[in-house]
């Protein structure tokens, strides 16, 4: 058991290890994203000497009889990390920008330390420049200028290998009051960014923004623009916890889970702007909010007042024309659930020898 969890955690560090720092309209980004991949390693670092540490007892055959399944749900606030990252900091966590999450989950201890855990999560992230960044502040101004927002709904299954600090070599009934533990494996996640525009070119409301390729993905002329990203993709759960025993069949914990994803379009924000002659015009109007930055900058600056291209739509100097600097795909996107679980221990089902 030990020998293929460590090779996966080897193989999740090498896919993390290849990744650069986001810069999120250049620098703003830098700090967030190089505090995650240091939080990412170090957790995949820490895992692999405490399961490297295990004795060779572990592999034994654990009895069935201590053998035990629990159900539990987990309330959860859920952050984002990418191209509209709420804050250039390395929390970058921001009350207006977290957002709820509900998890329910399946687990199966298999040894004195390890158990299986299967999950459903669902949440939502949210990023808006308007709000994360400010126009007094030079570092983000660019960001602001951007004007760039979405929202996301987040529907993920995961499965993880749990690890418990105190191993419990007895029944469920004689587990320790307080345990520490740590966990990661894989998961596969459904997610569909959407905006809102109410600006007048377009009627009011939210827009599915993947199908339509606001980096000209589905441009009749193709050529030098990114290929369609599939909304269903795969992620590295990796996390750390608390649980606290309640009674003898109740357990409430804390626990924290950073997803490591393969995508840049978390966000739909990624490379560059589109041409938007190449762009129908509802995804050209949703590609470039430049133009509605502009009536909270001061006009004495000739890049906040906004001029027209040749297509006829408005949009600031540095932004909107093709071949811009929209986001930067040198990094991934990552997201973040952090909450309470609460845990019910099921009565195991262990039936004694038949005698004859």
């Amino acid at each position: 058991m030990s020998i293929y969890l460590l090779l996966i955690l080897k193989n999740s560090y090498n896919f993390a290890r290849g990744s650069t720092s986001k810069l999120c309209c250049k620098k703003d980004l830098l700090v967030t994203v190089d505090g995650m991949k240091n939080i990412f390693s170090t957790s995949l670092i820490l895992l692999t000497l405490v399961f490297a540490s295990m004795p060779e007892v572990e592999a034994q055959r654990f009895n069935r009889r201590n053998l035990y399944n629990s159900v539990g749900v987990s309330l959860n606030a859920m952050n984002y990390f990418g191209d509209v990252t709420p804050e250039a900091d390395f929390t970058s966590l921001r009350l207006s920008s977290t957002r709820p999450s509900l998890s329910v989950f399946f687990t199966r201890k298999f040894t004195p330390r390890i158990s299986g855990r299967a999950t459903f999560t669902w949440g939502r992230i949210t990023g808006d420049d308007s709000k994360s960044a400010s126009p007094d502040e030079s570092e983000n101004l660019p960001r602001y200028r951007r004007n760039l927002s979405f929202r996301n709904d987040i529907k993920e299954l995961s499965t993880v290998a749990v690890f418990d600090l105190f191993e419990n070599r007895r029944t469920y009934l004689r587990r320790p009051d307080f345990t520490p533990y740590a966990f990661a494996g894989v998961a596969v996640f459904h997610h569909n960014p959407k905006a809102y525009y109410d600006g007048g070119a377009i009627p009011t409301g939210w827009y599915e923004l993947q199908p339509l390729g606001t980096e000209g993905q589905y441009a009749e002329n193709g050529e030098g623009y990114p290929k369609p990203y599939s909304r269903v993709q795969f992620a590295i759960p990796v996390g750390l916890g608390v649980k606290y025993r309640l009674d003898k069949r109740w357990d409430v914990g804390f626990e924290i889970t950073w997803r490591k994803t393969f995508t840049d379009y978390i966000d739909d924000v990624s490379t560059v702007y589109a041409d938007k002659a190449d762009l129908n015009p509802v995804a050209a109007v949703l590609s470039d909010r430049s133009a509605a930055a502009a009536g909270s900058l001061p006009q004495d600056n000739p890049r906040n007042i906004p001029v027209t291209d040749a297509s006829g739509y408005p949009h600031l100097r540095g932004y909107g024309l093709k071949g811009d600097q929209r986001g930067d795909s040198s990094d991934k996107d990552w997201y973040i659930t952090t909450g309470v679980t609460l845990t019910y221990i099921l009565r195991p089902n262990v039936r004694g020898p038949k005698f004859r």
